[in-house]
């Protein structure tokens, strides 16, 4: 039997990413997972919450209240050590206009112009939480750690992508390939970890 999943964005990649992510931890064919554009009739959430746990949680459960079906929600970014933390909750919106990669890239990269090689170490967190219309709710975390490259390089991915060096490698995440993303990535390692609770709470 088929069960229908709604993912908490309008954001293809991520759609597309989790629909990988899943697939790989045995949550295959048996699962619809749709994003949030199949239900236009359901405002966005304002991300209210002062940690990515809070915004995944208060998605979730909204699109889950909304369409009375299991949802999943993350929210993400990228946290910059020299920066205490920041962008964090407001990696998306950085620059000032949610969603515009480019200007928040290029702000970021401005802001660190100064800073030496050994002193850009990063992470790019997750928060995965899934909420069912009967109030229950799991939540759990990811990171990648990495450091931030003084210019953008590569063409996949989205985001922060092309400046983190995920600890390890010699690439960005933006010059992997979306398996070797998905297999390392905050990202992947929050909804890998989330993944047994669906199993558990959706049979």
């Amino acid at each position: 039997m088929t069960r229908r999943l709604v993912l908490a964005t309008r954001n293809a990649h991520k759609v597309t990413e989790l629909r990988a992510i899943l697939a790989a931890a045995g949550l295959g064919p048996d699962l619809d997972l749709v994003g949030a554009d199949a239900y236009p009739e359901v405002p966005d959430v304002k991300e209210t919450g002062i940690t990515f746990a809070e915004n995944a949680l208060l998605k979730a459960h909204a699109l889950a209240e909304a369409t009375q079906l299991p949802a999943v929600a993350d929210d993400s970014g990228l946290c910059v050590d020299v920066l205490g933390g920041a962008p964090g909750i407001f990696s998306a919106r950085w620059a000032g206009r949610h969603g515009d990669d480019r200007a928040n890239l290029d702000l970021l990269l401005a802001q660190l112009a100064d800073i030496d090689t050994p002193h850009r170490a990063a992470h790019f967190a997750c928060a995965a939480a899934l909420a069912l219309p009967d109030g229950t709710t799991r939540v759990v975390e990811g990171r990648l750690h990495g450091t931030l490259r003084h210019t953008p390089s590569g063409t996949g991915g989205f985001g922060y992508d092309p400046v983190l060096q995920p600890d390890g490698d010699t690439r960005t995440c933006a010059e992997l390939t979306p398996d070797e993303k998905n297999a390392i990535s905050h990202r992947g390692k929050a909804f890998r970890a989330l993944a047994p609770h669906l199993m558990e709470l959706l049979g």
